[in-house]
């Protein structure tokens, strides 16, 4: 299955590292980034290595670390960091070309890199970055973006309209996933999570950051058909298995990509 939720959590809390991967989420984030202060970046590294020299194999496949970006002075500690703990799942920030993902891989050849594009820049060259061996999946951070391009989206996301497009296009042209959506701050508003993670999936994206546990469960109940897809799933494929080529339902023509997308939903209903 492919993840639908990417939950953070700061590196320097190992205390909640057992925590998240209970949470239900289908990948952990662990941050060495924006939820770490400077002053203990190294306390961060040491904190993941430990956790790492513990973690069972199927804790590590769920875990990617958001690492440094490639001008920080933290990135070759980082990259080295994962090279010890043996975690391929990269999270690399500011992600603007095919170059910066190269050098990821050239220290971890191994590495699944989760590109995290948040800057015009990234946006500019999305498709080459997509396409770049070892990209598993691109990420929009977009809280960085309307910084990057003093956007005001706290009401209005319409500024984000042309970078969500690219991403999808450029994700779907490199054959990787829907890309992850952004994450939504309001932790206690599920009425704003619910309406950003509609916002982006009408935009062509199949997951979300989250930064608090209890934002799992909602998404994860949200990806799911309602009673009423899932009815006009079914009769769709009988009514293509009775008239193969040339079925009808509620007076239309039912043809191929309906059929599809009749599919589609009702595997989405059995995850």
């Amino acid at each position: 299955m492919t993840p639908r939720t990417y939950l953070f959590v700061p590196g320097n809390r190992p205390e909640r590292f057992a925590k998240a991967l209970a949470s239900g989420a289908d990948m952990v984030v662990l941050d060495l980034e924006d939820a770490v202060a400077a002053a203990t970046k190294s306390e961060a590294r040491d904190a993941i290595a430990r956790w790492s020299s513990e973690a069972a194999d199927t804790d590590r496949a769920r875990v990617l670390v958001r690492i440094n970006d490639t001008l920080s002075d933290d990135f070759a500690a980082d990259l080295q960091l994962l090279g010890h703990a043996r975690i391929s799942g990269v999270m690399l920030p500011k992600a603007e070309s095919a170059a910066q993902v190269r050098e990821v891989r050239a220290a971890l050849p191994q590495a699944r890199v989760f590109a995290l594009i948040e800057s015009a820049a990234g946006v500019a060259n999305a498709r080459d970055v997509a396409g770049t061996d070892g990209v598993e999946r691109l990420v929009f951070g977009t809280l960085d973006y309307a910084l990057d391009l003093d956007l005001d989206i706290a009401d209005n996301a319409d500024g984000l309209v042309h970078a969500a497009g690219v991403l999808a296009i450029a994700s779907r042209l490199a054959g990787l996933p829907a890309p992850v959506a952004g994450v939504t701050p309001q932790i206690d508003d599920e009425r704003r999570l619910l309406a950003d993670l509609a916002w982006s999936r009408r935009h062509g994206f199949g997951a979300k950051l989250c930064i608090h546990p209890r934002q799992v469960a909602p998404i994860h109940a949200a990806f799911m058909p309602d009673a009423q897809a899932i009815d006009w799933a079914r009769r769709v494929l009988a009514a293509e298995a009775a008239s193969p080529g040339a079925a009808q339902l509620d007076g239309r023509m039912i043809d191929r990509p309906v059929v599809l997308q009749a599919q589609r939903t009702l595997q989405r209903s059995r995850t």
